[in-house]
């Protein structure tokens, strides 16, 4: 057993928990260097790094999935360069509370305390209640640490942001997830009851979550297990972290622009993923519909015209049966489109036609295929000289239809790509009868 844990202490605690305290406190990092996952920030060349080593910190918002350590970070910054730790909850807080905390703060500067408050899910708070952190963050009461889950470029204020540095967490990757556990086992002397496939399976489950895994941890060693648990037994006996994802914020955002990218870049390996990690989190199939469809008249359009219909007759068949049933058709549009050709064409001549329309103003089509529904329009020349084209050798007159003041435009410009080919040849047939 003691060559199992050689090498391997377990982190330690400023003030040691009780020993039934849960795991995650008593592995509880006791300074930055034991801190996990995060030695992009926390090294030497990190920005918290280096801020340490001055002895002076600005104020920051950490920014990261939960479980990643923003609260630990944050405690173990105000002993680094020793500062006066306090912290509330933008669930739990209100006006009072940061009233009471500045001026507690202020009272500890008068006797050359300095305080760093940090507050916990700090998008929560409204804009209103982010603007009276201004005058304290810039006279120096309180060194602020924000944390928070949410983009902060869309949940704070601008001018919060000015004046705070947003420093990115990132999840858990496998390798901090194990030093985790190896930390777990040797606080609790013995090796987790796991077969090496189940332990592989254990850091998936925990999606990046240093907490999350720890708790699982927690549970595992709390039962007597008497043989290694397999990766099918351990499925049966934890369950697994409910992926991240809130409908209306940015893992939203993230995860539909992965779906649209990687169908514009062709690979459906990659847009099946991205769609499966949507509907199995609970996004509205309607909206991945609209979204799919959008991709066929954006990134494929004429150069395979059915990928539209196949988005149609998706929405239609989700439409008739509903979920789970429904969701197959969601999953062949999508693949239909991540395979089939290519060509913003479309795309691309909508917008130069737009703008030519509105740079040209309200200019009057050509006199020949203006609508002459009266004697008197007839007299002022409306519709003279229209060509019947169907009347016109190969049904085509070769006519002009641009209006006076503005030559012939070109919007649409076919791909080489699918059936945009036998577009680009037809076009070409038609620009050389009209030029002959």
């Amino acid at each position: 057993m003691a060559d199992l844990f050689a090498g391997i202490e377990p982190a330690p605690s400023p003030a040691a928990p009780a020993e039934d305290a849960p795991l995650a406190d008593r592995l509880r990092p006791a300074t930055l260097t034991e801190v996990v996952g995060q030695e992009h920030l926390t090294g030497p060349d990190g920005t918290i790094g280096r801020m340490v080593a001055a002895g002076r910190l600005s104020s920051m918002i950490l920014w990261g999935p939960p479980g990643t350590g923003k609260t630990t970070i944050a405690r173990l910054l105000a002993d680094a360069v020793d500062l006066r730790f306090t912290a509330i909850s933008a669930v739990f807080s209100g006006v009072a509370d940061l009233k009471k905390a500045f001026a507690e703060a202020r009272d500890h500067a008068k006797t050359g305390k300095r305080t760093l408050l940090f507050v916990d899910e700090i998008h929560r708070f409204n804009r209103a209640q982010q603007d009276g952190f201004l005058p304290y963050v810039e006279d120096g009461t309180v060194t602020l640490v924000g944390a928070t889950t949410e983009n902060p470029s869309f949940e704070l204020n601008a001018a919060l942001l000015s004046r705070a540095q947003v420093l990115i967490l990132q999840r858990l990757d496998r390798d901090a997830l194990e030093q985790l556990i190896a930390r777990a086992e040797a606080v609790e002397a013995r090796p987790l009851p796991l077969t090496p496939p189940a332990r592989d399976a254990l850091v998936a489950s925990a999606d990046g979550d240093g907490r999350f895994l720890l708790n699982q941890v927690e549970t595992l060693f709390s039962v007597d297990i008497a043989a290694p648990l397999e990766p099918a037994e351990l499925s049966s006996f934890l369950q697994r972290r409910v992926a991240v994802y809130d409908k209306d914020r940015e893992g939203h955002y993230n995860l539909i622009s992965a779906l649209h990218k990687s169908i514009r870049g062709s690979d459906p390996q990659a847009a099946l993923y991205y769609l499966a990690r949507m509907l199995t989190a609970g996004e509205e199939p309607l909206y991945l519909l609209r979204r799919l469809t959008r991709a066929a008249v954006e990134d494929i359009g004429l150069a395979d015209p059915q990928a539209l219909v196949q988005c149609i007759a998706a929405k239609d068949t989700y439409d008739f049966l509903g979920s789970p049933e429904g969701e197959l058709a969601i999953v062949q549009a999508c693949l239909y489109l991540a395979t089939a050709p290519k060509s913003n064409a479309t795309y691309m001549a909508q917008k130069k036609a737009w703008r030519s329309a509105k740079e040209t103003g309200s200019l009057m089509p050509p006199a020949n295929i203006l609508n002459a529904p009266t004697k008197l329009m007839k007299q002022i020349g409306y519709g003279a000289g229209y060509e019947y084209d169907h009347d016109a050798e190969g049904g085509f007159s070769g006519a002009n239809y641009w209006p006076d003041e503005l030559p012939p435009q070109v919007y649409y410009e076919p791909t080489e790509r699918g059936f945009e080919k036998r577009l680009a040849e037809r076009l070409a047939y038609w620009d050389e009868r009209r030029g002959r």
